[in-house]
Parts: C-alpha cells; sequence; structure tokens
C-alpha cells in the first residue's frame, strides 16, 4: 500500500483526515452485547474491546481472522555514547534470528495465527548521534514512515507492531520526553540492562538531545530524536487507520513512537489498545499520558511486539464471545 505522504507535512495532513469508527456498527455492537446469554457486564472489559473492534472494523458481528505482526528493525548512532549493554551488531544477529524463525515473537505470532513480516531498515547506515545532531534528515524520517506504511497489509484485521534495534530504549527516552515533557531521567529505564552508571550515563544523553533538539513539534521530535525503527512503526500504526485496522500496542518503545502521533493529530490513536505494561521503568507513566490501560502486566520487556502479540489471544477472546454467544432470545434462555 503506497504512502500518500512525501513530506512530515503531509504525513501530518493525512493523520488528521484519518477516519473515524463506524458509529452504525459501533451502536450494532452495544445493541448485540446487551442480548447475550449473560449477565450485564459480566464479561467485564471484553465486552468494552469487543464493540471497539467492531465499530473499527464496520461490523457489529466480527471475526479475526487475519492478524498481522510486523517488526522493524534499526540502528542508533546514539550507541556511540555507550547507552546500551550490547553492541550495535546484535541488531542485525536478531533480525537474522526473526527470519529464521528463532525468536519469542516468531512463536507468539504463530501461537495466535498472525502473519509476520520483519523489516530491516538501513542497518549498515545508523541514524546521527543526536548528542551531536538531528537523528535523520527529513528525507529519512519520511522513508521509514513510508516503509511502515507500505508494511501494512490491507487485507488484515488486526496489527500489532514491534522493534529491533540497539540503542532504541534512549531514542525512546527522548522522544517521549520531548513529546511529554518533564526530566529525562523519569524518561530513561534500564532497556536491557545497564547498571547504574550506564543508567545515569543513559539521562544525561537524553536530557543532551532534548536540550539539542527543543522543539514544540511532535514530528521534529520524531525525526530530530528518534530511529528508523520508531517512524517506521508509526508509519504503520497511521496506515492502519487508515484501513480502519486496530491496532494492539507494544511496549515503551513502541508507545513512544505512538506518542509522536497522539500529540500531533488529537484522536490520532483512537484505533489502538496497549497491549501491556512492560517492565521498563517510564512504560506506565507513558501509558498514562496516552490514555491507554494495559490488557496485560507480566513484567516483560523484551520489545519485539512481544507483548501485544500476547494480547493477541485476549482480543480473539473477546470478539470471539461477542459474534459466537447467542443472544437470549436466539438460546429460546429467558432476560428476566
Amino acid at each position: 500500500m503506497q504512502a500518500p505522504f512525501t513530506t512530515l507535512s503531509e504525513f501530518r495532513e493525512t493523520l488528521a483526515k484519518a477516519p473515524e469508527s463506524h458509529a452504525t456498527a459501533f451502536q450494532g455492537a452495544q445493541d448485540r452485547n446487551s442480548q447475550l446469554t449473560k449477565p450485564p457486564g459480566a464479561l467485564g472489559r471484553l465486552e468494552d474491546l469487543a464493540i471497539w473492534y467492531a465499530g473499527w472494523r464496520g461490523n457489529p458481528k466480527p471475526q479475526i481472522n487475519a492478524p498481522q505482526v510486523v517488526i522493524f528493525a534499526g540502528n542508533h548512532g546514539v550507541c556511540a555514547q555507550g547507552v546500551s549493554a550490547f553492541p550495535p551488531e546484535v541488531t542485525e544477529q536478531m533480525v537474522a534470528n526473526f527470519e529464521h524463525g528463532g525468536a519469542a515473537i516468531n512463536q507468539l505470532s504463530k501461537a495466535f495465527g498472525a502473519t509476520m513480516n520483519v523489516h530491516a531498515l538501513s542497518l549498515d547506515t545508523p541514524t546521527a548521534d543526536f548528542t551531536q545532531a538531528p537523528a535523520m534528515t527529513e528525507a529519512e524520517v519520511v522513508s521509514a514512515l513510508q516503509i511502515g506504511w507500505a508494511a501494512v497489509d490491507p487485507a488484515s484485521d488486526l496489527l500489532v507492531t514491534g522493534e529491533m534495534g540497539i540503542g532504541n530504549t534512549t531514542s525512546a527516552a527522548a522522544v517521549a520526553a520531548a513529546v511529554l515533557g518533564g526530566d529525562a531521567a523519569d524518561w530513561t529505564g534500564r532497556g536491557t540492562g545497564v547498571d547504574d552508571a550506564g543508567l545515569a550515563r543513559k539521562a544525561e544523553v537524553v536530557a543532551k538531545g532534548v536540550a539539542l533538539h527543543a522543539s514544540s513539534d511532535p514530528l521534529e521530535a520524531l525525526r530530530c530524536l528518534g530511529g528508523r525503527e520508531l517512524a517506521a512503526m508509526a508509519g504503520a500504526i497511521a496506515a492502519a487507520r487508515h484501513c480502519r485496522i486496530p491496532v494492539i500496542l507494544d511496549g515503551f518503545i513502541c508507545c513512544a513512537a505512538a506518542a509522536t502521533l497522539a500529540k500531533a493529530v488529537d484522536g490520532a490513536l483512537d484505533h489502538a489498545v496497549a497491549g501491556h505494561q512492560s517492565a521498563e521503568a517510564a512504560h506506565a507513566r507513558l501509558l498514562t499520558a496516552l490514555g491507554k490501560e494495559p490488557l496485560l502486566s507480566l513484567g516483560l520487556r523484551l520489545g519485539e511486539g512481544s507483548g501485544a502479540a500476547l494480547a493477541i489471544g485476549i482480543l480473539k477472546g473477546a470478539v470471539a464471545c461477542h459474534s459466537g454467544m447467542l443472544t437470549f432470545a436466539e438460546a429460546g434462555v429467558s432476560a428476566g
């Protein structure tokens, strides 16, 4: 699916013109839910999820048959500042692992019937060190947004975006701090497991980058402080909205990318739910800022889209109950 934008300004306009949920299908799903063979509210949040999903799919009795998981990988120049416990070459090695089916996200995608695609974005050309210069030029960030957009299969009915990129928790922390405000240290976590000295160094790097690239424009924050994989996830999430495909957000890095959309255009994430709250220190704060209540909280800190992929099962269960249960009239049960 070709992206309908060639500049950041055009991307913002595309976001602003995104379609809304189908009101008629949403109401139809609410009506159906009230007639199902269960006490009112007995399925708790599953009921709200199914109705939300139905509205976005334009079908009051939907099914989930074609979930898609898309993983984007990128390398970060800011790794030169010693912000990660792992060397940058691990990014490419993990991409090979994804492609050979050996990672956790491969197993979770398979378990929940999702197709999985991997896109490596110019791994041999890391973004610039954002403590010295903008991470990406406009052409580079737009290219990454376009790759993300094009990666979404319009025939899919649910999207999970994941990432791989050594140093990207530092990039995500910088984006979050720039877009949402607050002290750099409050947004900076241990990522893949840096020690106390490494954590302090990361916070200093984040603060330096945010100060250097101060801007009120969230898309500029994505360009100056983000990574190609963050931009690609943002592009994919936007493309899903264009196609009315519901999205399950993953962990801290995915949500930081998504925050740039939410702050660029009000309501840009109405088609998305949070799959989980990760163990990364600032993820809970980020979810609160986005107004998203996580479906799961299992102490995960892997990335790769793993927490969101696991949440596919919850959404599938919600929709299966909503669409598969009989109404009181159909079952011949007294409604009381």
